[in-house]
């Protein structure tokens, strides 16, 4: 018995698991099926009767040529069209004495789940663009709603990354099983996620409770996964209320809720049932900026339709920008909220009104249920008589944590209409609300925890309803953590001017009185004479650049935003920009209001909403130059880019705006390691003051995140492990030499680190040079030229060992990416001009059918590095035999071991390991050739491979006798082998009879049969699985039974359907 746990043992393992949550299970090659269907047609057809019986077999058909047949349209398009079927049923119409009809047919009972058929199915072969065979498919009455791919827990070459890249390969070769599908799950046992068609790799998230609870999820198992979300009651819970898709203009996303999402969207709603017939306190969603609060308000404002049957829900922000961010993402989800939003402009309709005014209380006035609309604070600030005492109201919050909540007068500085910075009194407005709407439930959501001192906003909502905290959000995958950088001192600021801006975040705490407001006043000008001093700006900006240029330019997209504290400085920093780079008048821009008083040259550059909406679809564009963006207050809550990953802060910010601003960098993208805030004004204590009210655990590990206490120490151990690790070797050429000295340099370190004796440490090497690049993407500013240089070193070394080791076989070599790889790595880290070419002594492509190349490589210096690209390249030439032809591939199998164990155990030195293989790369080269000599096709060789692997068959017979033998063997397996007739224990036995009488009626001697019939059924179901046993007239008929006589000189009776490709 084999000690690995394989990939077939995992698969069994979880068809056990979903037996065991009562799912049955289906093995696919025992079910005789139409293999161009994804569906489960006789199960399909059972259970859309069972759950309609009262419609008459016209509709069932209706709804049954609708579900196979799609309009024209992508795959996204259909599948958006399938789950509206299976969330709402499928609109259907019939004929009742002479009377059209209709009617929906549903196609799941969500109201009895065990009225639905379950099935988890594995080997489900199904062919389209070509025959694929995904690894587990499960079943929802007939329809294979998720699709599975596994790979092996104990193959280190293969991870969920490949299950992914596997799945996107499925979308291209079977596209109609993706129409029907509900979610993807990649899992190699020690990842499990699950995600939509649509989804990145980085949005597969894991699912990490069975119950909600968020205690031990950070060792979360695979069967915590599959039974978390799986379980037969929740399954149908999340295809009918946590899977949505976002209409963003030319494309659209498919979204399935991540779970914490899911739990707390079904707590909330528990809430809000118990709040609407008590205190109407329906609690606060606590769940943290970036993980993705508004889409949770979505799912809620769906499934709160069905729970408190059709209740009218309010939406509430304290700013337009704010509350247009909210309005689009519900317009973009509205085909699944079955109702359109809308937008009130003013609180009551006027004679002045115009016809596409919405008043919030004329609306409210027009029903008694249903219907989403959005409204700003401000609307209910301007009366406090009541604007409706109906019950069923939800008051949906966002951003419930802000002071306007409150009950007491606060100061809040504000810019008015003419661009003038005003301190105002703001006088809380919880009453006012419950005023407005007596009878109303409110929901409070946030993104940053209510302050404990905040005793107002518990007094509209009530308690937590759920936390998802920064901790959790990181350890998820569903944010990133945001490191902070203090630059205070590049602006050599006096000691007075400093103590002015400390005096500035203390008055953003204090309580409104005359005496306040006129100190905010005089405190105003002060400020902003002292930040937009040009002396400071000019050092401002100078920093910015040299930061920006050499340390985060380079990093993902590029993306920055600078945060200036006002109108006017944000003008100052852009125009000195230009001045210092001229060419850069697409890469940075300026985002804010417009004002009336503004210059006709501001105007220019600020423009309109229109333009600023432009803007903003050019800062989203990753591709787009625009790179950096220049803000005062928008964009700073609510505005997700997610490749966003530095912030340059020039303004004052305290507590919850603080917070909101500098979550745009925590948005996960690809690799990103982190965001990064660069502080200029000193917001170290107010970040610290800001974190008071998180949780222990998100203060403990994100109290303090100073790349100079975190990242940099962690960069100098990293570092310091990894010179370690190349002790006795001389790479001094990397740091001071030419790009062809680095060049052999690179070479010569994977040379030195890929040595045969060295591979606990190469492992070791791989692991910490990643950390150590990891670490440098958060404090390359802070890290002197010398070390950053001999960091990119080792990262241009792990990026070659990885390619030429650790990616294993199957994985083509090419230079040319190699080359490419490096040299955009080092033009980021040292900033070379040159362009390096690794192995200048190789040719530019590396070909084991290329003689010229050969001799070079053994040529070759570095003679590590030359075993391991000899090595790889016949790996992945003996992996391509054994998809085609098994005796060869055993062959050279055995013989790259041989020669590899012998140079382990120390039998063969470099040179001699060299020669052998350069031996067995020209046996390949002459095996390629042979068949033409023997005039016979790749195919037809393997089997000739396989009959003649005994030696003595060759003395036997004369070699045209073998050739026609094989030929006429091959054209009998191609006429006879059907659809998984390799998973079939009955349909091998017959093929291996005939295999046998083909043998004994050419007389093959009998000491050699059993060998060889076991051969060429090997070499067969290899062949069936590569799609090569294709007919010549390209035809598949499923419909006629090929029958056989009992004659001798006749092939035996296959009881199967006669299957041949059709090249589609």
């Amino acid at each position: 018995m084999s000690t690995t746990f394989t990939e077939a043992k995992y698969e069994n393992s979880i068809i056990e698991l979903f037996q065991s949550m009562g799912y049955q299970y289906v093995y696919g090659p025992d079910i005789e099926r139409d293999f161009y269907s994804p569906l489960y047609n006789e199960v399909l057809i059972e259970y859309i009767h069972r759950l309609n019986p009262s419609l008459p077999e016209e509709a069932i058909l209706d709804a049954l040529y609708k579900l196979k047949n799609y309009e024209a349209g992508d795959l996204v398009q259909k599948n958006e069209t399938f789950m509206e079927y299976i969330q709402h049923g499928i609109p259907v119409r019939y004929n009742v004495e002479g009377e059209q009809r209709s009617s929906i047919a549903y196609i799941v009972d969500y109201k009895n789940v065990d009225n639905n058929s379950f099935i988890v199915a594995n080997q489900w072969t199904f062919i389209e663009n070509s025959n694929k065979r995904p690894d587990i498919i499960l079943f929802v009455n007939g329809i294979p709603i998720v699709l599975v791919e596994l790979k092996s827990p104990s193959r280190e070459e293969t991870d969920v990354s490949e299950a992914y890249t596997q799945i996107r390969n499925y979308m291209y070769e079977i596209p109609s099983m993706f129409i029907y599908n509900c979610i993807c799950v990649i899992s190699d046992q020690l990842t499990s996620k699950a995600g939509t068609i649509t989804s990145g790799e980085d949005r597969f998230m894991m699912w990490k409770t069975k119950d909600g609870n968020y205690e031990n999820t950070q060792a979360a198992q695979f069967d915590t996964f599959f039974e978390g979300m799986f379980d037969k009651t929740r399954l149908l819970d999340i295809i009918k209320n946590f899977i949505c898709f976002s209409d963003e203009g030319l494309k659209k996303y498919k979204i399935l809720a991540g779970y914490h999402q899911y739990f707390a969207v079904k707590k909330a709603v528990e809430m809000a049932k118990r709040a609407t017939v008590t205190d109407g306190k329906g609690g606060v969603f606590w769940h943290t900026q970036g993980s993705g609060k508004s889409l949770s308000m979505v799912f809620y404002a769906h499934l709160l339709q069905e729970a408190l049957d059709s209740p009218t829900i309010v939406v509430i922000t304290d700013r337009n920008d704010l509350d247009d961010q909210l309005f689009s993402q519900f317009a973009k989800c509205s085909s699944f909220l079955r109702q359109v939003p809308v937008h009130a402009t003013c609180r009551k309709l006027g004679v002045n009104s115009l016809k596409s005014d919405i008043g919030l209380q004329d609306w409210l006035d027009g029903r008694q249920a249903n219907g989403i609309i959005f409204t700003t604070m401000q609307k209910f600030e301007e009366s406090e008589e009541p604007l409706s005492e109906r019950r069923n109201i939800i008051v949906m919050a966002d951003e419930a944590h802000r002071g306007q909540y409150g009950l007491k007068e606060k100061v809040k500085i504000v810019e008015n209409k003419d661009g003038d910075k005003e301190a105002k009194i703001v006088t809380g407005t919880a009453r006012i609300i419950r005023n407005c709407l007596p009878n109303a439930t409110y929901v409070g959501f946030t993104g940053t925890p209510i302050s404990m001192k905040d005793r107002s906003t518990r007094e509209v909502f009530g308690d937590y309803i759920d936390i998802y905290d920064m901790t959790q959000a990181v350890e998820d995958g569903a944010t990133r953590p945001v490191y902070y950088e203090s630059r205070v001192i590049k602006l050599k600021l006096d000691e007075a001017t400093l103590k002015l801006i400390d005096a500035e975040y203390d008055l953003m705490a204090e309580n409104a009185d005359a005496e306040v407001i006129e100190k905010s006043k005089k405190q105003l000008g002060q400020m902003e004479a002292i930040l937009g001093n040009d002396k400071t700006i000019n050092s401002l900006v100078e920093d910015i650049l040299e930061h920006y240029e050499n340390n985060r330019a380079n990093l993902l997209t590029g993306k920055a935003m600078i945060v200036a504290y006002s109108r006017a400085i944000a003008m100052k920093i852009y125009k000195k920009i230009l001045e210092l780079r001229p060419n850069w008048t697409e890469k940075v821009g300026v985002v804010m209001t417009d004002s009336n008083k503004d210059q006709e040259e501001w105007k220019k550059i600020i423009g309109n909403k229109q333009h600023r909406d432009e803007m903003a679809k050019k800062f989203k564009d990753n591709d787009s130059p625009l790179k950096i963006a220049i803000v005062v207050d928008m964009w700073l809550t609510g505005f997700d880019v997610p490749s966003l990953a530095t912030m340059y802060v020039y303004k004052p910010m305290k507590g919850y705006n603080l917070m909101q601003a500098i979550a745009r960098v925590n948005r996960v993208f690809k690799d990103k390691e982190g965001g990064l805030i660069v502080d200029y004004v000193g917001i170290a204590s107010a970040l610290k003051e800001a974190m008071n009210d998180y949780t222990s655990r998100d203060k403990k590990n994100y109290g303090d995140t100073d790349v100079a206490k975190v990242a940099y120490p962690k960069f100098i151990e990293k570092l310091s492990i990894c010179q370690d690790f190349f002790h006795g070797y001389d790479y001094s050429k990397f740091i001071t030499g030419t790009d062809l000295e680095r060049s052999r340099t690179i070479s010569g370190g994977v040379n030195f680190i890929v040595d045969i004796h060295k591979e606990n440490e190469r492992t070791e090497f791989l692991k910490e040079a990643l950390l150590l690049r990891q670490a440098l993407s958060l404090c390359s500013s802070m890290v002197e030229e010398s070390l950053r240089v001999e960091a990119a070193f080792f990262e241009a070394v792990r990026v070659l060992v990885m390619r030429l080791m650790n990616q294993g076989q199957g994985k083509k070599i090419s230079l040319p990416e190699m080359n490419a790889r490096i040299n955009e790595l080092l033009k980021a880290s040292i900033r070379s001009d040159g362009v390096i070419n690794l192995f200048s002594d190789v040719s530019q492509n590396f070909s084991l059918f290329d003689s010229k190349f050969l001799e070079e490589i053994s040529k070759m210096k570095e003679k590590n590095l030359a075993v391991e690209l000899l090595k790889k390249l016949i790996e992945e030439q003996v992996q391509i035999y054994k998809r085609t032809n098994v005796v060869k591939s055993e062959k050279f199998s055995e013989i790259i071991q041989e020669a590899m164990n012998r140079y382990l155990n120390g039998m063969l030195t470099n040179e001699q390991v060299i020669e052998e293989l350069l031996n067995l790369a020209k046996q390949i080269t002459a095996a390629h050739k042979e068949g033409d000599k023997l005039g016979l096709t790749a195919d037809e060789l393997a089997f000739y491979d396989a009959l003649t692997k005994p030696q003595a068959i060759k003395d036997f017979y004369e070699n045209e006798e073998l050739i026609a033998i094989t030929k006429e063997l091959a054209d009998t397996l191609r006429k006879n082998r059907t659809i998984d007739w390799q998973k079939r224990d009955s349909a091998r036995a017959r093929m291996r009879m005939m295999i046998k009488r083909l043998l004994k009626k050419h007389r093959y001697p009998p000491e050699g049969m059993d060998d060889a019939v076991q051969t060429v059924m090997t070499q067969c179901e290899l062949w069936t699985d590569n799609n090569d046993m294709e007919r010549d007239d390209n035809i598949l008929d499923f419909q006629n039974i090929m029958k056989y006589s009992d004659h001798e000189n006749e092939v035996m009776k296959v009881a199967e359907e006669q299957t041949e490709y059709v090249q589609k």
